[in-house]
């Protein structure tokens, strides 16, 4: 028995007169009195059913039953539509299946939600994940994932890397996150970790002879969630021996070049502009900036020193932001919030109406030079940030972001790639008071900042390079150590004792000595890349089954409780929480 001889959406006037077999889902069902429309679905798109009692009585009883996400089998003739009834919306919109006989396979019960509806609550969609990846956007989302990943593939394929696949159960490593524990019953008491990346196997793979490597990871990063952020995620892991940096970046936009052309027909310029990491801070308040968009920081440092106005006076770096508005106390003061939300203690304005007046609390403490250096034009407003750089940076920033958006000054359907180049070796952790490894531990100094890490690490720069995509990062990567001394040294500034690297890294360290190429390379986040392809906002609607916002899965239940018997095994025992503590 054959289900179907053609797909419900590749019905076409080629058909008209013959006869075929459809097989999908009810995406829609019109009863106009006795004769029954339906609208079945399936991978290929829409066709129309057409059930009338007068061809067929026993397809028409049938079709009183269905109900949406019914699953039907029907057979008829394909037949044109009345010219008034065409429609042009569809590729099968010019004609439609006289059904003969109608079958149902499956029946469904009233739905959650319906398929179109908007604004459904998140953990429903999630609770009902079969439901909702039949969605015509999560549809798209999950094919143009599929397509993305193939052209990947090609591309790394064709430049000669080798896909090689690396073990999931491996060695806990310090990466920056939380590693997943997976506990081992034939060696009790010891765990293996979940890999955050592949990092260090691939450069075991190059220091192999593997000289071009590249996989389609998947990744484990037991962290806080957000929009764009998820716990299992999916990367591109590449990595070659003698490594020449143009030609890492050379291949990664041809790779973006293609993904873009073949998943929505964009043709994007290569190459990319590249920024440094110093002056996408100082000039977008972020080492991921968005482009689409001008409305750049300027740096008021010099000319506000010794300012009458205490708070730039005294500040260590003092900024602004010209907003093309004239903006009322009002929105000033909604501006304030998201100001205070990043870190800031206050925020400052000049506010210039139609004829250019300026009007604001601290005008009065403001010398003529200063104003002159503001460069307000009329019906604008500047902001300020002055503290800390870093603070400045993360508050104008994001402020820049928020009256992007709010302003429409980000116009639809532009793609703007950057590279962000030269970023620090490391950074100060307050948390921590040390430094830590602005991308990881394994980043190569460049050749001037090698004498900087015995006397000032803080001031050393990696080679380290990112890919930023409409204000998102695409992908990282950077040269890598290929010295165990040089290495070394590095964990030492990051306080990993002696004991510790040998513990943690010891195999590497060993394998670095034993006749270990200059290496490096790059990581992209497939899932990452979808979103900003696919224009979503939300990294879990690139994902067939993705965990909540509080790494829970509602559909399944998981992380669920195992039986007694299985920790027993592990030798594990279960603390009760606080709150169900006695």
């Amino acid at each position: 028995m054959s289900w179907r001889d053609l797909g419900a959406g590749e019905l076409r006037k080629e058909h008209v007169g013959g006869r075929n077999t459809l097989a999908g889902w009810v995406s829609r069902r019109r009863d106009h009195g006795g004769l029954v429309f339906v609208d079945l679905r399936d991978a290929t798109g829409i066709g129309q059913l057409v059930i009338n009692p007068e061809r067929s009585p026993e397809a028409a009883a049938a079709a009183h039953e269905i109900r949406n996400e019914f699953v039907l089998r029907a057979e008829g003739e394909v037949v044109a539509r009345a010219a008034e009834n065409v429609n042009p919306g569809l590729p099968t919109g010019e004609v439609e299946l006289q059904v003969d006989q109608l079958e149902i396979l499956s029946r469904c019960p009233p739905l959650p939600f319906q398929l179109d509806e908007e604004g459904v609550d998140e953990t429903l969609r999630l609770r009902y994940r079969w439901i909702d990846l039949r969605r015509p956007r999560l549809q798209r989302n999950l094919r143009l994932r599929a397509r993305m990943v193939s052209t990947i593939r090609r591309i790394m394929e064709e430049a000669g890397f080798l896909e090689i696949e690396t073990p999931i159960l491996f060695k806990p490593t310090p990466e920056g996150a939380r590693d997943f524990i997976v506990p081992s019953r034939l060696q009790p008491g010891r765990f293996f970790a979940l890999p955050q990346s592949p990092q260090i196997l691939k450069q075991l793979l190059v220091i192999a002879g593997f000289e071009r490597y590249f996989q389609i990871a998947r990744c484990f990063r037991d962290e806080d969630l957000r929009a764009d952020r998820v716990q299992e995620l999916t990367q591109l892991d590449v990595e070659m021996a003698f490594p020449d940096v143009e030609l890492i970046l050379e291949l990664m936009e041809r790779m973006i070049q293609a993904v873009w052309v073949e998943c929505l027909g964009v043709e994007v310029e290569i190459p990319f502009p590249r920024i440094s990491y110093a002056d996408a801070m100082l000039r977008y308040g972020t080492d991921k900036p968005d482009l689409r968009f001008g409305m750049e920081i300027r740096d008021l440092t010099e000319a506000t020193r010794g300012s009458g106005f205490k708070v730039f006076g005294e500040a260590e770096a003092v900024r602004c932001l010209t907003v093309p508005q004239e903006l009322s106390r009002a929105e000033l003061e909604d501006l304030e919030e998201v100001a205070r939300s990043w870190g800031a203690k206050g925020l400052a304005y000049v506010v210039y109406d139609e004829q250019g007046e300026a009007r604001s609390p601290i005008l009065k403490f403001l010398s003529e030079p200063e104003l002159q250096a503001l460069g307000g034009t009329p019906a604008s407003t500047v902001l300020f940030g002055a503290d800390r750089p870093e603070i400045v940076a993360r508050v104008l920033g994001a402020l820049r972001l928020h009256l992007g958006e709010w302003l429409g000054l980000i116009p639809p359907g532009e793609w703007r790639f950057t590279w962000v180049t030269d970023f620090p070796m490391f950074g100060w952790s307050e948390e921590e008071q040390r430094l830590g490894a602005v991308h990881h531990p394994f980043t190569r100094p460049t050749p001037e900042s090698e004498a900087l890490l015995d006397s000032d690490p803080g001031a050393a720069l990696a080679v380290a390079y990112d890919l930023v995509g409409n204000g998102e990062e695409l992908g990282g990567g950077s040269l890598r150590i290929h010295e165990p001394e040089l290495q070394a040294k590095v964990f030492d500034i990051l306080q990993i004792s002696p004991e510790q690297q040998r513990e943690r890294f010891g195999f590497l360290l060993e394998a670095l000595s034993m006749g270990a190429p200059p290496h490096g390379g790059i990581a992209f986040g497939i899932d990452r890349m979808l979103m900003v392809l696919a224009e979503e906002r939300n990294l879990r609607d690139t994902i067939a089954f993705p965990k909540n916002q509080a790494g829970f899965d509602p559909m399944s239940g998981a992380p669920s409780p195992v039986e007694e018997e299985q920790l027993d095994e592990l030798g594990i025992r279960v603390l009760a929480s606080d709150e169900n503590r006695a």
